[in-house]
């Protein structure tokens, strides 16, 4: 398939992967809690994994290990934390929170990650295919514990099932609009800049955003299971990687 196609496909994918969110009708608040640490755990090693397995190193390949690769790296982790403290949100991944905002601001700010998410998965697939579906993988695994989080918190505040689901499609369609953003500036660009930018941003979703909810339960065994899946995402991306 053509890079545009990719970029369509995958696109409507990820907009497609907005709608696991309406498992949550079927799970109680502890059972969602209990399956989102890990699989916030396994969402962590895969962006994590994706940034410094994956995509540094390929930036590096293709534009040589200059100080604008890691300067464009640094501004996609502080592009993150700009826009956590201009909107006020920390992307909690639980069943409720009290710390997240409601309603509309928690679906313009994923709509805002989503759109840089494509972005920079579609830059991803001027380097070569195989990179592009590793990067979109990592951002695929980080969205389903987002949207079952986030889906969970609009029906815990009073949506009702359609609505909330409506609106978290079309947060999740801004993913493709990101995409054929970056393809539509291919021709004037050299795209690949925004692959170590793009690597800064999974850097700081992982890090900074993912890891501290997985710290929180002090039960050893919950410790553990979270280190393991966090390990699996890593190892994950990275044998992904040793085969392209």
């Amino acid at each position: 398939m053509s890079v545009l196609a990719w970029i369509v496909v995958l696109g409507l994918a990820m907009t497609a992967i907005a709608m696991v969110g309406s498992i949550t009708l079927f799970l109680s608040e502890e059972g969602l809690e209990r399956i989102l640490i890990p699989l916030v755990a396994l969402a962590a090693g895969s962006l994590l994994g994706g940034a410094f397995l994956n995509m540094l190193p390929q930036a590096i390949d293709q534009l040589g290990n200059i100080q604008a690769v890691w300067l464009l790296f640094l501004a996609g982790f502080t592009t993150f934390f700009i826009l956590e403290q201009l909107l006020h949100w920390h992307h909690c991944h639980r069943a409720v929170s009290k710390h997240r905002p409601m309603g509309y601001l928690i679906l313009v700010a994923d709509g805002l990650h989503n759109f840089i998410g494509g972005l920079a998965v579609a830059s991803a697939f001027f380097i070569d295919v195989r990179v592009g579906l590793i990067a979109w993988f990592a951002a695929a695994v980080h969205e389903v514990p987002q949207e079952l989080g986030d889906f969970g918190i609009l029906i815990n505040s009073g949506w009702d099932r359609r609505r909330a689901l409506a609106y978290n499609v079309a947060s999740g369609s801004t993913f493709l609009l990101g995409g054929l953003v970056a393809y539509a500036l291919s021709g004037s660009i050299n795209v690949v800049y925004l692959v170590p930018f793009a690597a800064g941003n999974f850097a700081y979703i992982g890090a900074t955003d993912l890891l501290p909810e997985v710290t929180t339960d002090p039960a050893l065994t919950s410790k553990a299971v979270s280190l393991a899946a966090f390990l699996v995402g890593i190892g994950i991306l990275w044998a992904a990687t040793a085969l392209t």
